[in-house]
C-alpha cells in the first residue's frame, strides 16, 4: 500500500510539472504572438506620449527648456478654462445621450421577431459605419444657414429659422447632436449583444414573483448589464473626449472658440499658430481626467466582478 501510494504522489508530481511546463510554454507563445502588438503600441502610443512631454517643456521656437511656463501661461488664459469646460460639456452630454438612445434602440430592436432584428440592426448601424467626415459634411449642410434643409423644415412649420452655427450655444448643442447620431448605435450594438446574453430565467423567475416591466428593467436587466454599460461609457468618453474630425468640420471652434474641445485647441496653437510647445501642452490635459475616469469606471467594474465571482462561488 505504501508503494501504491508513493508511485502514485510520483505520478501526480510529474503531471503537475507537466502541466505547468505546459502553462509557461502557452505563455511564452502567448506573448510572442502579442510582441507585434506590443511594439506597434510602444511605438505609436508610448514614445508619441513622451515626446509630448518633452515638447511641452520648450519654448516656442524649441530651442530652449521653460520648465512648466507653458503650463503656468495655459492656467492664466480665460479660453484655457473655457475649452475645459466645453470639453466636458460635448464628452459628458454625447456620452449621456448616446448611452440613454442606444438602451432604448437595443431593447426595441430585442424585442423584434429574430427575423426582423437583422434588418433593423444593419439600418440603425449605417451613421456608425459611415466615415465620420463625411457624414459631417452632410449635417454642415444641413446646418448651413443659406441651404439649411432644418431651417426649411422650421420655416414649414412656422417657426424663425435659428443660427445653427453662427450662435454660441446652438454651435454647442449642433456638434453634440451629430457625435450623438453618429455613436449611439455603437452603444445599441453592445447593449444588444449583451441582453442577448441574460439568462431567459431570469426574466421568467421574476414574473413568476409578480414583478412588471419596469422591475424586471431595474432588478434583472441593469445589473446584468452594468459592466457592459461602464466599458462601453468608458470607450465612448474616451473617444469622445478626443474627438476632432466633428467639431473641425462644422465650427472650427468657432463662433467666438466657444466650441473648442481639447483636440481642436491644441491643433488651432500647435499647427495653425505655429507654437508646438503649447499644443503639446493642451494635448497632454486629456490624460488626467481620462486617467480619473478609468479610475473611476474600472474601480467599480473590478467591484462588480468580485460581487458576481462571490455570488457564483
Amino acid at each position: 500500500m505504501a508503494q501504491a501510494a508513493a508511485i502514485g504522489g510520483a505520478l501526480e508530481e510529474r503531471g503537475a510539472s507537466r502541466g505547468g511546463g505546459l502553462a509557461r510554454r502557452r505563455a511564452r507563445i502567448a506573448f510572442l504572438l502579442c510582441l507585434p502588438l506590443i511594439v506597434l503600441v510602444l511605438a505609436l502610443v508610448i514614445y508619441p506620449a513622451f515626446y509630448s512631454l518633452h515638447l511641452a517643456t520648450l519654448n516656442k521656437s524649441m530651442t530652449r527648456f521653460v520648465g512648466l511656463a507653458n503650463f503656468a501661461f495655459l492656467f492664466k488664459r480665460e479660453t484655457f478654462w473655457m475649452v475645459v469646460e466645453q470639453s466636458v460639456i460635448f464628452a459628458v452630454g454625447a456620452v449621456v445621450f448616446k448611452a440613454l438612445i442606444g438602451f432604448v434602440l437595443a431593447h426595441l430592436v430585442h424585442r423584434l421577431p429574430q427575423r426582423g432584428q437583422r434588418a433593423w440592426r444593419g439600418m440603425l448601424l449605417v451613421p456608425w459605419v459611415i466615415p465620420p467626415a463625411m457624414s459631417t459634411l452632410v449635417w454642415w449642410w444641413m446646418y448651413e444657414p443659406s441651404y439649411s434643409a432644418l431651417n426649411w423644415l422650421l420655416a414649414g412649420m412656422g417657426f424663425a429659422p435659428v443660427a445653427w452655427l453662427g450662435d454660441p450655444y446652438w454651435a454647442r448643442f449642433a456638434v453634440i447632436l451629430v457625435n450623438v447620431w453618429y455613436g449611439a448605435p455603437f452603444f445599441m450594438i453592445m447593449y444588444l449583444a449583451a441582453l442577448k446574453s441574460v439568462p431567459a430565467e431570469l426574466y421568467e423567475s421574476a414574473e413568476i414573483d409578480g414583478a412588471n416591466a419596469w422591475q424586471k428593467l431595474i432588478y434583472v436587466t441593469l445589473p446584468m448589464l452594468r459592466n457592459i454599460i461602464a466599458i462601453t461609457v468608458l470607450f465612448s468618453l474616451i473617444v469622445t473626449f478626443a474627438n476632432f474630425d466633428i467639431v473641425r468640420i462644422l465650427t472650427a471652434g468657432g463662433p467666438r472658440d466657444m466650441t473648442h474641445v481639447f483636440a481642436t485647441w491644441a491643433f488651432k496653437l500647435g499647427i495653425e499658430s505655429n507654437d508646438i510647445p503649447l499644443g503639446a501642452c493642451v494635448s497632454l490635459f486629456m490624460f488626467p481626467i481620462l486617467g480619473f475616469a478609468a479610475v473611476f469606471i474600472l474601480r467599480d467594474v473590478h467591484r462588480r466582478s468580485r460581487e458576481l465571482a462571490g455570488v457564483a462561488a
